[in-house]
């Protein structure tokens, strides 16, 4: 009596191996690839110098929460603050400009502020911050 053995049938490539591989590779790119978009030059961004004392002088522009503004310790509306910037500019060309904004002031209140200081002919424009008391 012949016995036929079964023929095996041939084995199923598994895919297994190659998920792995395409898995390590995808982790590989995300770790090594940049997801922001660079710029075309360099770009150096401002270095704080907190502890320093600020000068003497010049004046100060005070925006609160709200987008209300003072000159000196004076409210003022933003018309008025930039006739009085371009009179104190007459005065004195080199005015120093101190910003004191509230932490919860919105950057649509403070940047336009600052384009038109700097339009107005303003050449020092600093913003000032409190560090965070940690």
């Amino acid at each position: 009596m012949k016995l036929k053995r079964r023929s095996q049938p041939p084995p199923q490539e598994t895919i297994v191996s190659l998920i792995d591989v395409i898995f390590f590779l995808l982790v590989f790119f995300m770790l090594v690839g940049r997801m922001d978009a660079t710029a075309p030059f360099e770009v150096s961004p401002p270095v704080s110098t907190a502890g320093e004392s600020l000068p003497k002088g010049g004046t100060t522009i005070a925006v609160a929460d709200n987008g209300a503004l003072a000159l000196d310790g004076e409210a003022i509306e933003r018309p008025a603050l930039l006739a009085r910037i371009a009179e104190l500019l007459a005065a004195k060309p080199h005015l120093f400009v101190r910003i004191n904004a509230h932490g919860e002031a919105r950057l649509t209140n403070l940047l336009p502020l600052v384009t038109a200081l700097e339009q107005a002919g303003v050449g020092d424009v600093v913003l000032v911050v409190t560090p965070n008391p940690a």
